[in-house]
């Protein structure tokens, strides 16, 4: 089964969604980067969310035949990012992603809008 960036993107989003992650945001850098298609940050209220999300949006990627071709962080649950290819995933500790607000340094992306 063959799986494109977008229907990769939505099956991350949805699945953090299932983990009641908060403030799910998808960037599409198509154009503007060449690291990946698409950016999705989201952020968990513990370390324990944080790794449950991660988890999974591991699982519901391999269910449809993607490789996950890294996961960094996932030890301290703080922020922990997830190399799906053409998808990279930020999972923040709430404060984290406070911190660092990566979503202003792709200010230029476009926000993808979820029905």
């Amino acid at each position: 089964m063959t799986v494109n960036a977008e229907q990769l993107m939505r099956t991350v989003v949805n699945a953090a969604d299932d983990k009641k992650a908060h403030d799910i945001i998808a960037l599409n850098l198509t154009g503007i980067s060449l690291v990946a298609d698409y950016f999705v940050i989201c952020h968990g209220n513990s370390d324990t969310q944080v790794q449950a999300i991660t988890t999974e949006i591991r699982k519901q990627a391999e269910s449809k035949g993607v490789r996950v071709r890294g996961i960094e962080g996932m030890d301290s649950g703080r922020w922990v990012l997830v190399d799906i290819g053409d998808v990279i995933v930020h999972v923040f500790h709430r404060e984290e992603r406070e911190y660092y607000n990566i979503e202003r340094l792709w200010s230029d992306a476009k926000v993808v809008e979820f029905a």
